[in-house]
């Protein structure tokens, strides 16, 4: 099996999100963290939606990339010849993987680029096509990585004229784990970190699926980050007491004009900021932002398994007959967005005609 050294890009990072090991992709399954490290071997595209599906790997970067993987391994586990059936099973694989996740864009954004790429290599063989489109699955992975390391760069920009320690409040996992490593809202954190500049991370716990308190918090103790824990309703709390100096998120689809949906909890985390006069910075790719959801109220939001609120590491907290529901993201409002952190520059409102001009120039 093939193995790539990425050790130029994750030398920064302690944690390891997905290992290529050519046909194998091996994601460390965060269902189990922190408790066990434990990797999910995908050999099919359906391991791959599955992965997707019951947030094996979660995160819209890591989604994105994962997916790009999906058809890669689509592609490499063909046993037919004929070019015709192959090119099928690779829109079939496509389509597939398009419905396992709604709301994070990434997604999409992956599979549309695979699907471009295949479109163009009309007149070659499977074997030809099959080694592009590898090819293009580890340089969406390269590309990941590397712009990670600039969303930190320029968030370091944004706290030039902050004060020399920081109280950072963060919701979700925007870390190495959300991403193919490094991070996005997690990468500003590192890098503040490097310069000495983090008094503390708050670290919501971000029910129901536990993803600050056991994702995050992991994270940060694996590089020795100060953080402490708190319940998603004790935010507002340490904000009316002046522990947190600004709030930094990632998010899984931005709109056109700045409405940017994330993890539930994001939406009353930036109504709690704008309140206390707190900063309140979104930090993503530029692939997540869709220029084609004119606002917050068009992106859809998935609703996961009621399961994930009657139960808490497997432990049922809530009987059957009580009715739940579970809206898996929220739409924080461009009105309560400081700014938006991207590898291209960090954009300010008003986020429609700023958004617009960075995708106009490129």
């Amino acid at each position: 099996m093939e193995v790539r050294d990425l050790s130029k890009y994750s030398g920064d990072s302690k944690v390891c999100t997905m290992l290529w090991e050519r046909p194998v992709l091996k994601l460390i399954d965060q269902r189990k963290l922190p408790f066990e490290e434990v990797y999910f071997e995908c050999k099919s595209v359906e391991d791959i939606g599955e992965a997707i599906v019951e947030m094996v790997v979660r995160g819209a970067p890591a989604i994105g990339v994962t997916a790009a993987y999906g058809i890669a391994i689509a592609a490499l586990s063909f046993d037919g010849s004929q070019n015709g059936a192959f090119i099928e099973h690779l829109y079939k694989s496509i389509d597939y993987l398009s419905k396992t996740r709604p709301t994070a864009v990434n997604l999409f954004w992956a599979l549309d680029r695979m699907k471009k790429l295949i479109s163009g290599t009309g007149g070659l063989d499977t074997h030809a096509v099959t080694e592009r489109i590898v090819k293009e699955a580890e340089k969406i992975e390269d590309d990941d990585l590397k712009i990670n390391y600039m969303l930190g760069g320029n968030g370091l920009k944004v706290f030039e004229g902050a004060g020399p320690r920081l109280k950072i409040l963060t919701h979700c996992n925007a870390g190495a784990l959300a991403t193919s490593g490094y991070g996005t809202a997690l990468a500003v954190i590192r890098s503040l970190h490097k310069g000495g500049r983090i008094e503390n991370v708050i670290v919501d716990e971000t029910r129901p699926f536990l993803q600050g308190a056991r994702l995050t918090a992991w994270e940060l103790h694996q590089e020795k980050i100060p953080f402490f824990i708190i319940s998603d309703n004790m935010a507002g709390y340490f904000m009316s007491k002046g522990e947190v100096d600004a709030v930094v998120v990632g998010a899984d689809r931005i709109a056109a004009n700045g409405d940017s949906a994330n993890k539930i909890g994001t939406l009353s985390l930036s109504v709690l900021a704008k309140n206390y006069g707190i900063p309140f910075y979104i930090v993503a790719p530029l692939s997540t932002i869709d220029i084609n959801t004119a606002d917050g109220s068009l992106i859809p939001i998935e609703e996961r398994n009621e399961k994930e609120v009657r139960e808490v590491l497997g432990k049922v907290i809530i009987p059957e007959y009580m009715q739940v529901r579970n809206p898996a993201f929220d739409v924080a409002p461009a009105d309560n967005i400081t700014g938006i952190i991207t590898e291209a520059e960090v954009i300010y409102p008003p986020f429609d005609k700023n958004i617009k001009k960075i995708f106009d120039s490129m």
